[in-house]
C-alpha cells in the first residue's frame, strides 16, 4: 500500500529549513574540525609534552580518534529518539552538547597545570563531541530531504553537507588568522583557546535559528500512521533500531562501505596534511593552513553542484566519479606537496577536496532514500557513523604511523586508494535511489522487506524502477 506524497514545501520555507540545517552543521563541524587542527598544531605540546614530537602528535591524534569512537553511539541514541520524537528536538540537543564540550575545551587546564588529568579531561570532552556529531548528521540531512521534492532532493540535501567544508573553512580560517597575528609562544600559551571559546557565541546563533523551523512533514505523516496502526493492533511500537537492523541491513552495509572512501580520504587531505606538510615536506605551518583554507572554499562551492548533478544522472554515477577520482589523485597529491611550493600544495588539496565532494554531495539524499521513514534517522545515522570508527577515526593516526615507519608517502597513498576501492564496490552493489518518493516509504512498510533487501531496484513515485 502506498500513500500520496506530502505537499511540496514552499520555496521560501524550504530555504529556511536548508539555512537552519546548514548553519547548525557548520557550527558542529567547526567544533569537530577545530579539535583536529589543534591536535595537529599544538595539543601534542600542551597535553603530551614529555613525548617525542612525532609520538606526541600520534597521542594527540589518538584523542582525536576517540571522538569518532563515540559517533556510532550517538548515531544509535539520536537515531532511536529521532525516529520516535522527531528530527528537530534531537538537532537542538546535539548542538547544545557539541557547543558545550567545545567551549569547555577552551577553558581546560593543560598538562603543565594539572598533569595527567589534562589529557584525560580532553579525551572525555572529545567523547562528548563525537557523541553529539554522531546524532547531528542524520537529523540535519533528513530534515532537508524530507521537506524537499524528489526531483531536486540531491541538490537541496547537499547543502547540509556543505556544513563540513564550511566548518573546516571557519575553523582553519580562525586558526590561520591567529597564527598570523600572534607569536608562536602567545598562540601556544593562550591564543589557541580563542576559537574554542568562540563556539559559545556560534551555538547561541545556531539554536535561535533551529528553534524557529518546523518538524519534517514526512515524519509527522509517518508518525500518525504508525500510531493509528499500533492502536488498531493494540500493540506497542517496535524500537526503530530493531526494525532497521531486520529490514535494512543490506543498506546499512552499503552505506558503511560507501563511507570508507570519503571518510578516510577527507581526514588525510585536511587533518594529516598539516602534519605531513610541516614535518616531511618542510612547509611552514601557515602555508599548510592557507592551502586547506583555499581547498575548503572550493569544496564548499562544488558540493551543491555535485548534488544537482546527482539529480540529473543519479546518485551512484556521481559517487563513483568521486571515489575513482580520489584514488587516482592519491599519488599526485603527495607529489605536489613534496615540491614545497604554495601553489602546488593548494592544487593538491583543492583537487582532492573537489573530487571528494563528488562522494560527499549525493550521500545525504542517497542514504535518506534507502530507508523507510519510521527508521530513516536510525538507518542513515548508523550507516554513516559506524564506518567512521574504522575509516575517519584512525586515518590521521595510521597515516602518521606509516610516515614514521616508512618515511615515505607511498604507503599513505595506497591506504587512501584502498578506502576508495571499498567505496566503489559498495556503490556498485547498491541500487539507484534517485526520484524515490520518501513519503511513500511509510511506517507500515517496516513490516516488509525494502526494495534492496528483496533484490529489486528502487521504485520511483510512478512505480517504474529508477534508472
Amino acid at each position: 500500500m502506498s500513500h500520496p506524497a506530502t505537499a511540496p514545501t514552499p520555496p521560501g520555507k524550504l530555504r529556511r529549513i536548508v539555512a537552519a540545517s546548514l548553519i547548525g552543521t557548520t557550527i558542529e563541524w567547526y567544533d569537530f574540525f577545530l579539535y583536529g587542527a589543534a591536535a595537529a598544531l599544538v595539543f601534542n605540546k600542551l597535553f603530551f609534552p614529555d613525548s617525542d614530537p612525532l609520538v606526541g602528535t600520534l597521542l594527540s591524534f589518538l584523542t582525536y580518534a576517540v571522538g569518532f569512537a563515540a559517533r556510532p553511539i550517538g548515531a544509535l541514541v539520536f537515531g532511536h529518539y529521532g525516529d520516535r520524537l522527531g528530527r528537530k528536538k534531537l538537532l537542538v540537543l546535539s548542538l547544545l552538547l557539541m557547543g558545550g564540550a567545545t567551549f569547555a575545551i577552551g577553558l581546560l587546564p593543560t598538562h603543565a597545570t594539572i598533569g595527567t588529568a589534562a589529557p584525560v579531561l580532553l579525551t572525555l570532552l572529545r567523547l562528548v563531541q563525537g557523541f553529539a556529531l554522531g546524532g547531528e548528521w542524520g537529523g540535519a540531512v533528513l530534515l532537508v530531504s524530507e521537506h524537499g521534492d524528489a526531483r531536486r532532493r540531491g541538490f537541496w540535501a547537499s547543502w547540509p553537507q556543505t556544513g563540513a567544508p564550511a566548518g573546516q573553512l571557519l575553523a582553519t580560517g580562525v586558526l590561520s588568522v591567529l597564527t598570523a597575528v600572534l607569536s608562536d609562544s602567545a598562540f601556544g600559551n593562550w591564543g589557541w583557546r580563542i576559537p574554542f571559546l568562540l563556539s559559545g557565541v556560534l551555538v547561541v546563533v545556531g539554536l535561535w535559528i533551529r528553534l524557529s523551523i518546523d518538524e519534517s512533514p514526512v515524519f509527522r505523516q509517518a508518525q500518525a500512521r504508525a500510531a493509528a496502526r499500533d492502536a488498531a493492533r493494540k500493540a506497542a511500537e517496535k524500537p526503530p533500531l530493531l526494525d532497521v537492523m531486520r529490514h535494512h541491513w543490506r543498506e546499512i552495509l552499503v552505506a558503511m562501505g560507501a563511507r570508507m572512501g570519503d571518510n578516510l580520504s577527507y581526514y588525510v587531505i585536511t587533518a594529516f596534511v598539516l602534519v605531513y606538510a610541516t614535518t616531511a615536506a618542510g612547509i611552514p605551518q601557515q602555508t599548510a593552513l592557507n592551502a586547506v583554507l583555499i581547498g575548503s572554499a572550493a569544496h564548499f562551492a562544488v558540493i551543491p553542484l555535485w548534488g544537482a548533478l546527482s539529480d540529473r544522472i543519479g546518485r551512484r554515477p556521481v559517487y563513483l566519479i568521486g571515489a575513482v577520482g580520489v584514488a587516482l589523485w592519491a599519488f599526485p597529491f603527495f607529489t605536489l606537496i613534496d615540491t614545497g611550493h604554495f601553489g602546488s600544495v593548494v592544487l593538491a588539496v583543492t583537487v582532492g577536496l573537489v573530487l571528494h565532494g563528488a562522494m560527499y554531495a549525493p550521500q545525504a539524499a542517497f542514504f535518506a532514500e534507502m530507508f523507510a521513514t519510521r527508521m530513516r534517522y536510525s538507518g542513515a545515522s548508523i550507516g554513516a557513523q559506524f564506518s567512521s570508527v574504522v575509516a575517519g577515526a584512525p586515518a590521521p593516526l595510521i597515516a602518521t604511523a606509516l610516515l614514521a615507519d616508512f618515511d615515505s608517502a607511498a604507503p599513505i597513498a595506497l591506504y587512501m586508494i584502498a578506502g576508495c576501492v571499498i567505496a566503489v564496490i559498495a556503490v556498485l552493489l547498491a541500487h539507484e535511489t534517485r526520484n524515490r518518493d520518501l513519503s511513500s516509504v511509510g511506517a507500515e512498510e517496516a513490516e516488509v522487506p525494502s526494495p534492496m533487501s528483496a533484490g529489486a531496484p528502487a521504485a520511483s513515485p510512478s512505480g517504474v524502477p529508477a534508472p
